[in-house]
């Protein structure tokens, strides 16, 4: 059967939402707005597979929202939503509990570092993270995820519990009238010139909220000044930019600057070498820098006039909840009777 084309995606409320946040996933959410209906989650169930502070729970939730908003994703147009108001994720994700194999999750490479060697004493949560995910994914029957690299393989996982569950209930899906499959196989949705932005400090690891020092990464919040002081104290080689992307190659600082321009300018990393090749890394963090507080800049603002807001946030995720659950009410009843649960 031919499926509703339809966008989902999450990202956890646990603070920092920075540059890397902004260019891997939010830019693509924006884009995406103008040709597909797209569901956006803070997936706070996601979070709480480590302990967190409740009051920072919520502080960080609403964070996370005002910056969907601030992107400029709309609202109305649009569901923006906290995964805990829709009981169906936890509801679907037992399902999807029943059908996934023990090896599939042993073999996901994030939980082996993220429990590293005291796997033994890490959440139950931790483990079937991914089941959750798919869950989150198919409760919406969606049919593309925008993810980072980090995560393909985490949505491969979404689409093997799809097939199994489409193959093992093949019959019981056909006489319920849902054709040959109940749920779609997403399709992820990779682009840009900077999927993967690294840190300010040291190009060959990823920019992260936890790393130690903030000079690492540029925040969502950060202040024009700050923002410029940042990208102006970014590590960087003594050579001149290349004028090619093969001279990139070794040069893992060079190589994240160049990608960060390109992505926040919209335009190829040739493009910028072409614009910056053989100059100074001086000149080109100073273009770097003005670029980045023209771009970043106003978004900064309007999530701390956003969250400021409360009333206005909480009504955008109760609103969206609630146009949540109404999709994902009706794949419920759906999975339901398709796996022989008597209901109401």
């Amino acid at each position: 059967m031919a499926f509703k084309e339809r966008v989902f995606s999450g990202v956890q409320p646990t603070g920092n939402l920075h540059l890397g946040n902004y260019l891997g996933a939010i830019v693509k959410f924006v884009a995406l707005q103008e040709n597909y209906d797209c569901i956006y989650c803070v997936v706070d169930m996601h979070a709480i597979t480590v302990w967190q502070d409740p009051a920072e729970l919520k502080k960080t939730t609403r964070e996370v929202t005002a910056a969907f908003i601030a992107c400029g994703i709309d609202p109305q147009k649009h569901i923006i939503f906290n995964q805990s108001q829709v009981a169906e994720h936890a509801e679907l994700a037992w399902v999807c509990n029943c059908v996934a194999r023990m090896g599939w999750l042993n073999r996901m490479t994030q939980f082996k570092e993220k429990a590293g060697k005291d796997r033994e004493n890490v959440s139950v949560g931790l483990f079937v993270y991914p089941s959750l995910m798919a869950a989150d994914i198919l409760v919406y029957r969606a049919t593309h995820v925008p993810v980072g690299e980090d995560q393909k393989q985490h949505l491969e996982l979404s689409r093997d519990i799809a097939q199994k569950f489409n193959n093992d209930f093949a019959e019981s899906i056909r006489s319920h009238g849902f054709g040959d499959a109940f749920f779609p196989l997403p399709e992820p949705l990779i682009q840009g010139p900077a999927t993967r932005v690294m840190s300010l400090r040291d190009g060959s690891k990823k920019m992260s909220k936890s790393d130690a020092s903030d000079q690492s990464r540029i925040n969502l919040t950060d202040d024009a000044d700050t923002i410029a002081l940042k990208i102006r104290r970014a590590k960087t080689d003594p050579h001149p930019l290349p004028s090619e992307e093969k001279g990139l190659e070794g040069r893992p600082e060079a190589e994240n600057l160049v990608g960060i321009y390109a992505a926040l300018q919209g335009v190829s990393r040739a493009d910028v070498l072409k614009q910056f090749g053989g100059g100074q890394f001086s000149t080109f963090k100073n273009a770097l820098a003005d670029l980045s507080v023209a771009k970043l800049g106003p978004i900064g603002a309007e999530m701390k006039r956003l969250t400021q807001d409360h009333a206005y946030i909480d009504k955008v995720l109760a609103h969206g909840s609630e146009r949540a659950q109404a999709i994902a009410a009706e794949t419920m009843k759906a999975v339901k009777d398709i796996v022989g649960f008597v209901r109401r």
